[in-house]
């Protein structure tokens, strides 16, 4: 099985939230998976469109006897990224913490055989 990979690192967006719309592809053949991701109303839908993109577009370069239509989503992994930690202030002198999480996205793409 051939398999083609796409990591996009440093995502502003909370893992817990891209795992939605990642589990809305897992297993999917890719225009079916591109399809659900153009009309799901979430932001990480968006960006984990872009990403198998780039997966389907790593698959065709490396591996020039496979068409678009035999590819389908093998993997599909959010995980954590590094967290910008801020601070909003609150009543005597005190402070709420505020966490700006990220993720990076990996999916791998094959031939279904």
């Amino acid at each position: 099985m051939q398999k083609a990979k796409a990591l996009t690192k440093y995502i502003r967006i909370s893992p817990r939230k891209a795992r939605l719309a990642a589990g809305l592809i897992r297993g999917q053949c890719v225009e079916d998976a591109l399809t659900q991701l153009t009309y799901c109303d979430l932001k990480a839908g968006r960006l984990l469109k872009k990403t198998l993109s780039s997966a389907i577009a790593n698959a065709e370069t490396k591996f020039e006897d496979i068409r678009r239509e035999d590819l389908r989503v093998v993997e599909v992994r959010i995980d954590e990224g590094p967290t910008h930690k801020r601070s909003k202030p609150k009543c005597r002198g005190g402070r709420a913490p505020i966490m700006k999480r990220t993720s990076h996205f990996t999916v791998v793409v094959g031939s279904q055989e």
